[in-house]
């Protein structure tokens, strides 16, 4: 094969290789700097040259493993398992009670896999198999001989891993060596061909300059920046103030304050993403007191100040909207008042075409104490006829903070049919008395990503999320 179809950089990634001899792994970043190209150039180069059996290319993965700050702390006092096993090894064992939140979380389950405690009656005693493997675990020894450079087995690195006990790197690296062929080729290319040369002759290429150009995409915002400015702007322009929240909240602001019992379903670890971190600070002790009495009046249980320090990633921006009540109660804000926000919460669910477990909620206060159920309609309402839905209709429902309750639905036209987008009512005397001292407030969580769907024509909301640039280049604008 003849060297008149060779592109300039191949020409140059070929000189730079007839240097290193034939046969010579040379990597690439080390043929990028011989050859003067840029990384992508020559990596661009040389699959072409390893078409024309030019060159072979070999990869080879390097990979990086270190303790994280979890892995450290594991290695120094035990996984919560072994402490486990240490204080069942007790005499007469241990409570469950008794034990720390994360040895009951991670290091019960832990344990009773290994088969080295026993439960019963909510106590917890060492196995026999469990006072003979005490102080000799595998995991740690080689989370122990990773720290030190040692090597770990296949299996242990995963284990270690998926607990998040360790963070693997890899890095992938390119070795190139030149064939006979390819030395050959390099022989032929005459001098001041490659790159920065104006060649000529049989080791230049020919270039159409009439063919057509890449086409040019101009830059635009994404669809969910585009609908969240589009809301805003609704919201500005009906009078409201924005309103900010962090989404990592205390369980006191996205359960308690909104008069959600500490039992209750929604709360547990299948619908709820719980952090493994310091506990969160309550509010003033009076705002807690009065908290905690609408919790025992009204549901009659025994209402605990240690199950609301909880951090968890917030399910709803509602935490916000409690916020901001507490504080008007406070005189900290003015009243009458009309917030919105706009911000990423979290639950712990499969996705699917419609469902996520990360997503956006519109949400939305009127604290007033002349405020009433029609005004919440025509608020509601005008937003979406600005959004640009003409059919809604409200259907009422049931939410655990407000009453009453209902749902917003918008016709769609391509469907024929009705989308239910969020849900508002008025917060029940249990949120608004204790955080606010005054009744009502009227309140709702809209869906973000459901009215983009629709006006974008999206099937499968998970599209959004993917990075499909030809997706992004060619979807409608939110105007």
């Amino acid at each position: 094969m003849g060297n008149q179809n060779l592109h300039q950089y191949e020409t140059g990634v070929l000189r730079a290789l007839q240097k290193s001899g034939t046969g010579r792994n040379v990597s690439l970043d080390e043929l990028g700097r011989e050859s003067g190209l840029g990384a992508d150039s020559c990596m661009r180069a040389c699959f072409w040259l390893q078409e024309k059996k030019f060159i072979t290319m070999k990869e080879e993965v390097d990979k990086a493993i270190a303790l994280t700050k979890e892995g450290h702390e594991y290695l120094q006092n035990g996984f919560p398992e072994e402490t486990v096993l240490k204080k069942g090894m007790q005499a007469g064992g241990i409570a469950v009670s008794k034990l720390a939140q994360l040895e009951k979380g991670i290091g019960i389950p832990w344990a009773k896999k290994n088969e080295w405690i026993e439960l019963a009656d909510g106590k917890i005693t060492a196995t026999e198999k469990g006072r003979v493997e005490a102080g000799g675990y595998s995991l740690r020894e080689a989370l122990a001989r990773i720290s030190k450079g040692a090597k770990a087995t296949e299996e242990e690195v995963e284990l270690l891993r998926k607990r998040g006990s360790i963070a693997v790197n890899e890095k992938k690296k390119f070795f190139v060596a030149l064939t006979k062929d390819g030395e050959k080729a390099a022989g032929e290319i005459k001098e001041g061909a490659g790159i920065g040369a104006h060649a000529t002759g049989a080791n230049s290429r020919a270039y159409d300059v009439e063919a057509p150009g890449q086409k040019i995409f101009c830059a635009k915002r994404h669809p969910l920046a585009q609908m969240s400015r589009k809301i805003s702007d609704i919201f500005v322009s009906m009078g409201f103030e924005e309103m900010k929240g962090e989404i990592i909240e205390s369980s006191f602001w996205v359960f308690d304050a909104l008069f959600q019992p500490q039992d209750h379903p929604a709360r547990e670890m299948a619908d709820t993403f719980y952090l493994k971190m310091r506990e969160q600070d309550l509010p003033s002790k009076k705002i807690v007191a009065k908290i905690k009495e609408a919790h025992e009046d009204g549901w009659g249980y025994e209402w605990k100040e240690e199950n609301a320090k909880r951090p968890v990633l917030r399910t709803h921006t509602t935490a916000v909207s409690a916020r901001h009540v507490s504080e008007t109660g406070e005189g900290k804000r003015k009243t009458p008042a009309k917030y919105f926000g706009i911000g990423r919460v979290f639950r712990n669910e499969a996705t699917d075409y419609k469902h996520l477990a990360e997503f956006h909620q519109v949400e939305g206060i009127v604290i007033w104490e002349d405020a009433t159920f029609g005004d919440l309609l025509g608020l509601l309402k005008e937003f979406y006829r600005k959004l640009g839905f003409e059919k809604i209709r409200f259907r009422p429902s049931f939410f655990p903070y407000t009453e009453p309750s209902l749902e917003i639905e918008v016709y769609f036209e391509e469907k024929k049919a009705w989308m239910e987008l969020g849900g508002a009512g008025i917060f029940r005397p249990e949120v608004c008395l204790p955080l606010w001292g005054k009744y009502p407030v009227l309140a709702w969580g809209l869906s973000l990503e459901r009215p983009l769907m629709l006006l974008q024509e999206n099937k499968d909301i998970r599209v959004l999320y993917r990075n499909d640039l030809s997706w992004l280049r060619n979807c409608k604008n939110i105007r």
